[in-house]
């Protein structure tokens, strides 16, 4: 039986890249060493760590007056990293609330400066991306934050707010990677690894070089992105085996055409998911705002909870696993990143029309 596993995160990664990085287990590159036991200021790691920088500026045409940084604590870090560093003197922050996660982000902010919150969508559960003609922008913020994806609620943009000279901040954390963006329009992109770049313990941060180098003094050295860019991620050990398996995913996305040749693998497969949803006569239902549906994280309901669990329960019968829905929201969730097949998401498919039919 084939698995297809549809985890939100830690999530599904490249049969072909886990094939490589288990050759390569005991002995890179004939060095007589695990990735895993390497010094990450010797020659072997320092090649690894700067081809995933090299891959991943090619990948996402990273301009050169942007600094890549390969950090630890997860996006929930950044939610206290991003104020700490960016509000430079300033006293106040626009914020974006999608979901849940734009409200951990929120909530953290607050330690440190005024939040304006320029748009709100909890008006109707989190369904849809408030129409960006109602934002009430602050042209003095500090930057404005927001979330591309909601993971848990499965809101996306399909567009980029103009925010002017007041620098933009994404976290990217669940579709980084899966569709191209222009990274000159944005002051910092994050990201955690563990959905669309490689394991949990890794995180991503993009920024522009004039943002950094304006923390208070009394910060942490930690917490400070001067000092990561100035080390090149290496001031303290970094997530040296997560490096490598995102410089093998980097790679990976080259051999397969690239970020744009995954976009429509990406929308092929939502498509194929979100169709099977719609044409069901309301057996299943997608609660999110049509134009504003993501493609990388699908939460659909059954009519009853009793019915949610026989298809859960079924579902992991056919190898179908990691449906379930976060524990806010319930229902079920389908996460198609990248590494994703879309022989996966037919298969799911084939099994929500044979549960329907039984079920009706």
């Amino acid at each position: 039986m084939t698995i297809y596993n549809f985890s939100a995160g830690p999530a599904v990664l490249p049969k072909e890249v886990l094939l490589q990085a288990q050759a390569e287990m005991l002995d890179w590159h004939g060095s007589g060493m695990s990735v895993m036991e390497m010094s990450h200021r010797g020659k072997e790691f320092i090649s690894i760590a700067n081809q995933a920088e090299a891959d991943l500026r090619e990948l996402m045409a990273i301009p050169a007056n942007y600094k890549v940084l390969f950090l630890q604590g997860g996006a929930h870090m950044q939610f206290s990293m991003i104020p700490l560093n960016l509000l430079r003197g300033k006293l106040s922050a626009d914020y974006v609330n999608t979901g849940e996660w734009s409200k951990k982000a929120i909530s953290e902010a607050k330690k440190f400066s005024y939040v304006n919150v320029v748009a709100d969508n909890s008006d109707k559960k989190c369904s849809y991306v408030p129409d960006f003609k109602t934002w009430k922008l602050d042209k003095n913020a500090a930057y404005l934050h927001f979330t591309p994806n909601e993971t848990i609620g499965g809101v996306e943009f399909n567009w980029v707010p103009n925010t002017g000279d007041v620098p933009l901040v994404a976290d990217m954390s669940s579709n980084i990677l899966s569709r191209p963006v222009d990274v000159w329009k944005y002051g910092l992109i994050y990201a955690g690894a563990q959905k669309n770049i490689g394991p949990a313990g890794l995180t991503l941060v993009i920024v522009r070089d004039d943002l950094i180098g304006h923390a208070d003094p009394r910060l942490p050295t930690m917490m400070d992105f001067k000092t990561h860019a100035d080390n090149d991620s290496m001031y303290n050990t970094p997530p040296t085996f997560g490096i490598y398996m995102a410089g093998l995913v980097f790679q990976w996305l080259k051999r397969n055409g690239g970020i744009g040749v995954m976009e429509q693998r990406n929308i092929a497969k939502a498509d194929i998911l979100y169709g099977a949803i719609d044409s069901s006569d309301g057996f299943y239902h997608c609660p999110v705002n049509v134009a504003d549906r993501s493609r990388m994280n699908v939460p659909f309901t059954l009519r009853s909870t009793e019915l949610e669990t026989a298809f859960l329960k079924q579902a992991d019968a056919r190898g179908l696993l990691q449906l379930k829905g976060h524990r806010s929201v319930g229902g079920m969730r389908a996460s198609l990143y990248n590494a994703m097949p879309i022989e996966g998401v037919r298969a799911l498919v084939d099994f929500m029309a044979e549960f329907a039919q039984a079920n009706a």
